[in-house]
């Protein structure tokens, strides 16, 4: 191989290296999370959590829990950059006269937290989740 050649190969190689990790990290939060199927995992066993915890499971008593999964996950796929659509309701409206609190609303993000660790979600993708999430606790606690 002419060394003028091999010069351009590194360099074209190293290139495409720099490209490859700028693309990774570029990546949307729904790719890192896994897509739909993981995303899915995590709602149900989420939801699983949220039966389970005294704190809050009254305010799920009453609820369509599989319609609830259904929209969980379109509504964490879309905030993640996904190809899904929220087909529900506004946070405001279907959560009015229901009373929650803050400490309730940070009840629900702790067991979310639980199956995001159980499934091994990277911390940077938690916190990316937390921050496409949290600004719906304006709309959903009420007192």
């Amino acid at each position: 191989m002419k060394p003028w050649l091999g010069a351009i190969t590194a360099a074209v190689l190293a290139s495409a290296l720099a490209a490859g990790s700028a693309v990774a990290q570029t990546r949307s939060l729904y790719d890192r999370l896994g897509g739909q199927p993981a995303i899915t995992a995590v709602v149900d066993d989420f939801v699983k959590n949220v039966a389970a915890d005294k704190r809050i499971n009254k305010f799920f008593a009453n609820a369509n829990i599989d319609r609830l999964k259904v929209r969980l996950v379109e509504q964490i796929c879309q905030g993640a950059g996904g190809p899904c659509v929220y087909t529900g309701r506004d946070m405001k409206s279907a959560h009015a006269g229901m009373g929650i609190r803050s400490k309730d609303f940070d009840a629900l993000v702790q067991d979310l937290g639980k199956s995001l660790n159980k499934f091994k979600v990277p911390a940077r993708e938690q916190k990316e989740l937390v921050a496409v999430l949290g600004p719906m606790k304006k709309d959903i606690v009420t007192r």
